[in-house]
Order: C-alpha cells, then sequence, then structure tokens
C-alpha cells in the first residue's frame, strides 16, 4: 500500500507557527516594528495573530499551558522560521539600525540569523525567484 492509498484529512498547508514569548505586549511591539506592521488579532489574553501575506499565519503564544514549573518557556534555539525579503544587504543594516541582536552576518549573500526579545532564533532570507 502507499501513500497515495490513501486520503488524508489533514491538509498540505501550514495554518500558523507558534512563537513562544514571555511579554505578548512587548513582543506585539516588536514584532510590529521590525516587520511594518498594522493590526492583528489577540485572543485569550495570550496569542496574539500577526498580519502576514500568504497561507501561514505568525502567532505569538506566551504559552501558559506549555510553561515550565518557574514560569518561563522554552524558546527556539535554531532558526525555525524564515522571514523573505528582496533586499539582504538592507534588512541587515534595517536589523542593525533597530538594535537587533544579531547572530550571524550575512552568510552565502542569501541569509541571516537574529533573535528576537525573548532569545526565539529567526532568519531572514533572500527570495528567490
Amino acid at each position: 500500500m502507499t501513500s497515495h492509498d490513501y486520503k488524508s484529512p489533514i491538509k498540505n498547508r501550514i495554518g500558523g507557527v507558534f512563537v513562544p514569548v514571555r511579554n505578548l505586549e512587548k513582543a506585539k511591539e516588536w514584532y510590529r516594528k521590525i516587520l511594518g506592521l498594522e493590526g492583528g488579532e489577540e485572543y485569550f489574553g495570550h496569542l496574539f495573530v500577526v498580519p502576514m501575506k500568504g497561507t501561514a499565519g505568525l502567532i505569538l503564544d506566551s504559552m501558559p499551558k506549555w510553561r515550565k514549573e518557574d514560569g518561563d518557556i522554552t524558546t527556539y534555539q535554531v532558526p525555525s522560521i524564515q522571514l523573505l525579503t528582496d533586499d539582504i544587504e538592507a534588512s541587515y543594516q534595517f536589523m542593525k539600525e533597530n538594535n537587533v541582536e544579531l547572530v550571524t552576518e550575512i552568510q552565502d549573500n542569501f541569509y541571516f540569523v537574529f533573535k528576537d526579545l525573548d532569545g526565539n532564533l529567526l532568519m531572514i532570507c533572500k527570495e528567490t525567484t
């Protein structure tokens, strides 16, 4: 039996990516500034749905159900989210000017890695056409 023999009820599409944050208000403002966002919706006192273009949404979550005993949360320690740009140099300079913690310089003239306010590792990558 091959995978073509069954029809999965699960869609082949990412609905959203959750980013663990310690302080939802600070994270909302930081992501708004870095991504040039307006709007967004807050839900249940711990989720903020970032208005993104494309099929997958970015969701900031203070994750009350997943916190450790000391109240902290685990953050991404590998770049798990890739954001796109048409101009990698301008994007790198913009992050420097906004005092974003840069983990790498521009690599292969294609990407760089940085940290958000909570120490999550994220990546900016040049969009290829």
